[in-house]
């Protein structure tokens, strides 16, 4: 395997987890029982399997708060669909994540502090004052923005399935929308990113931390 090839691999890792599974298992089995069975059978289905998944992190020793939101999640969802009596209002809380998400990306670049600085900051702990340099920036609001492409295409394709009353359509634009793409973002924001970054100029994280005066190799590695 090449080198970019298993860096990319290593970046996705440090976002990637078992997690996964349990963000995509849920709402396709909603659907499936409901499709089968009724609205009620798959809101205990739904409930009973995100109780068992959090069991299973809470033996396995994952963090606790995980198991515990994605219990609330499934719960509010499910709540969401008993109450309404309509399948799709179990996806009323990823059309408002959707939403929100959109406004915080919109927002953070507003303020001109994009949110891929921002979420690079926060998982690398690099210091802010590099990611906010004229030299650095403008990559992070361009990742930033396509971000919000991205973000917009799927609010636009959840809404307009909620408004026909299609839960399978929402669970498997949900589920393609959701990790198969963001595996796809990372990887071109990633890529993009280290190719802006050297285009622009600037210095590294590390040259930046020593102080190095240019010319500067540059940023090689991480975005």
């Amino acid at each position: 395997m090449g080198t970019k090839q298993a860096e990319i691999l290593e970046e996705l890792r440090s976002v990637i987890s078992g997690k996964t599974f349990d963000a995509l298992l849920p709402p396709l089995v909603f659907v499936l029982i409901n499709s089968v069975f009724g609205l009620d059978a798959a809101v205990v289905t739904a409930l009973a399997l995100a109780v068992l998944l959090g069991a299973v992190r809470i033996i396995g020793k994952h963090a606790w708060q995980y198991a515990l939101g994605g219990l609330v999640g499934v719960a509010l969802a499910s709540g969401l669909a008993y109450l309404t009596r309509s399948a799709a209002s179990y996806f009323i809380p990823a059309i408002f994540n959707s939403a929100l998400l959109l406004m915080l990306v919109l927002g953070s670049l507003a303020a001109g502090k994009p949110l891929a600085a921002w979420a690079s900051h926060l998982t690398r702990g690099w210091p802010l004052q590099w990611f906010w340099r004229r030299d650095v920036k403008p990559a992070y609001r361009e990742v930033t923005l396509f971000w919000a492409a991205l973000i917009l295409m799927r609010l636009i394709i959840q809404i307009s399935l909620f408004q026909s009353g299609d839960p399978a359509g929402l669970a498997w634009a949900n589920t393609l929308l959701g990790w198969p793409v963001i595996i796809i973002v990372l990887v071109l924001s990633y890529l993009y990113g280290i190719w802006r970054l050297r285009r622009l100029g600037g210095p590294g994280v590390d040259e930046f931390r020593a102080g190095k005066e240019p010319p500067w190799q540059g940023q090689t590695r991480g975005f």
